[in-house]
């Protein structure tokens, strides 16, 4: 498990999704009553196909900045965004209590009892 930071300010805790499996079920089959943080990374786009519960969804570029923020429904398509490299999904309304916006700049940081690189 990862922090999520951005400006030095730690949002939440992040699972970082790499693998192609990974990032093709994303939050599905989750049921939404935890507030799991996933970075999908290659990504630049998502759906909520199957999903029990709407998510936040922001499009980062190769460097972690925020490129667009929007709120999905379930059972919907997103469109690819041009430049995006990497997408945040996270249950709706985290966005906007961590005044996520585009521009920010985020940063996964590893917690002290992570191992890996």
């Amino acid at each position: 498990m990862a922090w999520l930071v951005c400006e030095d300010r730690v949002l939440a805790t992040v699972e970082v999704a790499t693998g192609w499996w990974e990032r093709a079920r994303g939050l599905l089959g989750r049921d939404g009553s935890d507030d799991v943080v996933l970075l999908l990374r290659p990504a630049c786009s998502v759906h909520t196909l199957g999903m029990r519960f709407p998510i936040d969804v922001a499009h980062l570029d190769r460097n972690l900045v925020v490129l667009r923020v929007v709120t999905m429904g379930c059972h919907r398509i997103g469109l690819p965004v041009w430049r995006a490299r990497a997408v945040l999904e996270a249950k709706a309304g985290s966005f906007a209590r961590w005044g996520l916006k585009p521009g920010d700049r985020l940063e996964v940081r590893q917690t002290m009892g992570d191992k890996r690189g």
